[in-house]
């Protein structure tokens, strides 16, 4: 089951929030952190920075329920910007390591479109390390590649930088079919 967080119901998620971050992190994610990191920065990212978004109305937190608990997430960021009312960032697609390969970052992905479109956000931007699985997913949901910057982060695991790509998908162009794609 997907949901949009509110303000209301975000304590509820936290310690799920909490894990998913950490064990992704742990996992690999390259998502803005480094080893070593543990529960309590998890937990500050999403009481310090994400929380604050929420209650402002300034990002839709989108979860994934799975086995009664919260297996996945996903941000979307409208622009702020008065020239790109059209426009919003696509932000931490988390998936627990234990749940991945069942369907919730496609399905976080789909609930996230459709709240673009309620918004009137017809252009999506996002940026995922150039060797991360999460482009196949990407690609498969109709996102194309704008471009990639070398030496753009960290490796989590190891001070060696990486490239990342950055990607786009623009809502009022009819999906292409993607055949041959595994999610």
């Amino acid at each position: 089951m997907i949901t949009r967080l509110t303000d209301a119901t975000f304590d509820a998620a936290l310690d799920d929030l909490t894990d998913i971050l950490h064990d992704c992190v742990h996992a690999g994610a390259s998502i803005g952190f480094i080893l070593p990191f543990h529960h309590a920065d998890a937990q500050r990212y999403w009481e310090t920075r994400v929380r604050p978004e929420l209650r402002a109305g300034t990002l839709d937190l989108f979860v994934a329920e799975s086995q009664g608990r919260i297996r996945g997430t996903v941000q979307l960021i409208p622009a702020s910007m008065p020239n790109q009312p059209h426009r919003a960032d696509v932000a931490k697609l988390l998936v627990h390591p234990d749940a991945r390969r069942q369907g919730l970052g496609r399905r976080l992905m789909t609930a996230l479109f459709a709240r673009s479109s309620e918004q009137g956000r017809t252009m999506l931007v996002l940026d995922t390390r150039s060797t991360d699985p999460s482009r196949i997913l990407y690609q498969g949901l109709g996102f194309q590649t704008a471009g990639e910057i070398p030496n753009y982060c960290r490796n989590p695991f190891e001070p060696a930088l990486e490239p990342t790509t950055f990607m786009f998908k623009d809502l009022t162009q009819a999906p292409k079919p993607q055949t041959g794609v595994a999610l």
